[in-house]
């Protein structure tokens, strides 16, 4: 676990380096924006603790360069700045957490230690994410194994039926299905006639992907027949 430490005044800078290597993090200080960039570039920290008071580069700006070039590295803020406006400010502009100074160290320690772990938390997602197979079709994407459906990049949320219905049709783009494939493939029952629960679905299938991509078309109907994707 590596954190960087951003701090002018060098006997705080020092004492957080301690506390911080005393609980097994590797820990390195930086003493200015400039040098805390150069940290990271040297070695990219999972956590940041920055303060604001820096020489030459403010810390709102360090702050800034951070998230936009290493968005998952956790950033607590610790300042003197106590008004609210100042952390709501900080909170919206990328930080993951603030503490006003003086502060405890256990706090400090039990806020880096949430912080790492949803920046863990987050990572791992996105592998997952990367790793399983992905369904495309046009500016659709449908991951299976998360069940998530996205169209030109923005996630949708669809029904279960909806999905598997989408899923189905994705999976054999070139096919025509009858209204009574997908009802026995996505109800798993017997067809019977009930073509309207089949079209009711498509409709409102069809309604959340345009809500998006109106321009586009997805699904077409082949008349007398039932469904392919366009």
């Amino acid at each position: 676990m590596n954190a960087l430490i951003v701090e002018d005044d060098k006997d705080i800078n020092q004492m957080l380096k301690e506390l911080l290597s005393g609980q097994g993090y590797q820990a390195t200080q930086a003493f200015s924006g400039t040098e805390a960039l150069f940290c990271m570039e040297r070695q990219q920290a999972e956590a940041v603790i920055l303060d604001l008071m820096l020489p030459g580069m403010p810390g709102e700006e360090v702050l800034a360069r951070i998230k936009e070039r290493y968005p998952k590295t956790g950033v607590i803020v610790a300042s003197a700045r106590d008004d609210v406006q100042s952390r709501i400010a900080l909170l919206r502009a990328g930080a993951d957490d603030y503490l006003v100074k003086p502060f405890d160290t256990q706090e400090l320690l039990a806020r880096l230690e949430a912080v790492l772990r949803r920046s863990r938390q987050s990572r791992g997602e996105q592998q997952r994410s990367q790793d399983e197979a992905v369904l495309e079709y046009k500016d659709i994407r449908i991951y299976p194994e998360s069940l998530k459906v996205q169209v030109a990049g923005e996630e949708v949320s669809l029904t279960k039926r909806e999905y598997l219905i989408l899923e189905l049709m994705m999976r054999h783009p070139g096919k025509v299905f009858t209204k009574s494939n997908l009802y026995q493939s996505v109800w798993n029952e017997e067809f019977l006639g009930q073509e309207n629960a089949v079209n009711v679905h498509i409709s409102n299938l069809r309604q959340k992907l345009a809500k998006i991509s109106p321009e586009e078309t997805y699904i077409q109907t082949v008349w007398g027949i039932g469904f392919k994707m366009k």
